[in-house]
């Protein structure tokens, strides 16, 4: 027994009539050609000139399966991750100061925008002394460069002016000869000048700046207390773009391309997001046997941790069919109807989803069961059912 949807009933008499014993229904194509007409309710035939049957509707020729070319979908889940994530150290010791924006989570930052500022008045004391003692050390060779080097004076000089300890101390002259060179040296004037430059770069660190635009997710301090050299601060992510780690099967791991477009949506159904396959693991994770895609996905509405399930359109399958899991054997074999009867074919599946499957080696206009028959066997008779229910 198949089935046959009400709509594809042309002429029918009260359906309840179907189920009495030697009532049947009759296809539009084998209507015409016994009685050459569609409206034969009422008439009868004699099969086997044994049994003679009375004619109680007609339906629409059923479909012949036909092949197409499928898109093999694979479905994944995962949580999002922010594709650029900052886990916040300092590298100095101070006290917290209070900035422009609180340092709490939820809060955004421009990019550039100073996220914690740690109090450097006592070290900043520190630099400025040595940037004096090296503006002394410069000033005090200017002299004997003019007596000993003339020709480089000019530029000594337009150097030494240009020196303001408010500011970052600008880069050395350009040495031009070995005299020279040996002369600024052996005056200590080079590593006086490095010793500042290491000094204005960890000056640096006590204000630290937002690397992109982005919001903070984790604070651990607050202003006004203490930080250590080393301690964790916070976290900051780019929360424009995220990407969704998932295990994809070995087997479908060649399936896929960096690139292919992803659909994604919540658990409820509710909501519908694109993204593209942005990376694809060189290796198999030996415990799973699994291969690791990455998904980039960007919309305002999503948020980090976020759970989500991706149809990724792995491969289009040429001449192919998908059907329900259940109506194929576990010895790969599918029942096909061919004379009102049940026969027993091979087929080779090319992908497992969760309820379907995609076959190739399905011949051109079989007959497929639409649902499974409970006992069916190669050999066994059916005849088309109508469901008269209204739920399909």
């Amino acid at each position: 027994m198949y089935f046959v949807q009400p709509s594809l009933i042309l002429k029918e008499l009260l359906i309840d009539k179907f189920e009495i014993p030697f009532n049947t229904i009759l296809s539009k194509s084998t209507a015409l050609k016994l009685f050459g007409k569609i409206d034969c309710i009422g008439e009868t035939i004699n099969i086997d000139g044994d049994n003679t049957y009375i004619i109680v509707g007609v339906f629409e020729d059923l479909p012949k399966q036909s092949h197409h070319n499928l898109t093999i979908v694979i479905s994944a889940n995962g949580n999002l991750t922010a594709k650029q994530r900052v886990e916040l150290y300092s590298e100095v010791q101070g006290i917290f100061k209070t900035g422009t924006k609180l340092f709490k989570p939820g809060q955004k930052f421009n990019k550039g925008e100073t996220l914690i500022r740690i109090d450097a008045s006592e070290y900043y004391a520190s630099v400025q002394s040595a940037k004096s003692n090296f503006y002394n050390s410069v000033t005090s060779i200017i002299a004997d460069i003019k007596l000993d080097f003339p020709d480089v004076f000019k530029k000594w000089e337009n150097y030494i002016n240009s020196i303001d300890i408010t500011k970052t101390t600008p880069e050395l002259p350009e040495i031009t000869s070995n005299k020279e060179k040996y002369f600024i040296t052996g005056r200590g004037i080079i590593s006086s000048y490095y010793n500042v430059k290491n000094l204005e770069q960890r000056l640096g660190k006590y204000d630290i700046r937002a690397p992109f635009n982005g919001i903070l997710t984790e604070a651990l301090v607050t202003e006004g207390s203490l930080i250590r050299s080393g301690q964790k601060l916070g976290e900051f992510i780019d929360d424009s773009v995220y990407e969704m780690e998932v295990a994809i099967s070995k087997s479908y791991g060649s399936l896929l391309k960096v690139g292919e477009k992803v659909e994604l949506n919540n658990l409820d159904k509710t909501e519908t997001y694109q993204g593209f396959v942005s990376r694809i693991n060189g290796s198999v994770d030996p415990t799973t046997q699994t291969i690791s895609a990455y998904i980039e996905v960007k919309d305002e509405k999503l948020k980090e941790g976020m759970y989500l399930e991706a149809q990724l359109e792995a491969k289009e399958e040429e001449n192919a069919i998908e059907i329900d899991r259940s109506l194929l054997s576990d010895t790969n074999e599918v029942f096909i109807i061919k004379d009102s009867i049940l026969v027993i074919i091979p087929a080779k599946p090319v992908y497992f989803g969760e309820s379907k499957v995609v076959l190739k080696g399905i011949p051109d206009g079989t007959h497929l069961l639409a649902k499974p028959v409970p006992g069916a066997y190669a050999g066994m008779l059916v005849k088309p059912y109508v469901n008269t229910s209204k739920s399909q």
